[in-house]
């Protein structure tokens, strides 16, 4: 229940700057960002002190491509007011970059 409240609240702040999808099941939302991960997840953290892992770190690399590339993964583990929090610093940090 928790989870889906966070999952829910999170996705809600977050609704026209990044497309997220609630998982049928687990604790992450995976993001496609549209570019470099690396980059996206240094800047958040630099700029909006938000940390959050970039897919390519998660996935092999086969025949050439990395399936996590250009995508993040952000999981809900902190309270629902510090997951709040980070959605708007990552809306925030979205949308200073456009």
């Amino acid at each position: 229940r928790l989870y889906t409240e966070k999952f829910n609240s999170f996705s809600s702040i977050l609704q026209g700057t990044l497309d997220l999808r609630i998982p049928p099941a687990g604790f992450y939302f995976w993001a496609d960002i549209g570019g470099s991960d690396t980059e996206f997840a240094k800047t958040l953290f630099q700029q909006a002190h938000v940390t959050l892992l970039p897919g390519s770190f998660l996935g092999r690399e086969s025949g050439g491509i990395n399936p996590g590339a250009n995508h993040v993964r952000i999981a809900l583990v902190a309270s629902l007011a510090e997951c709040n929090e980070a959605a708007h610093r990552i809306a925030q940090q979205i949308r200073n970059s456009l």
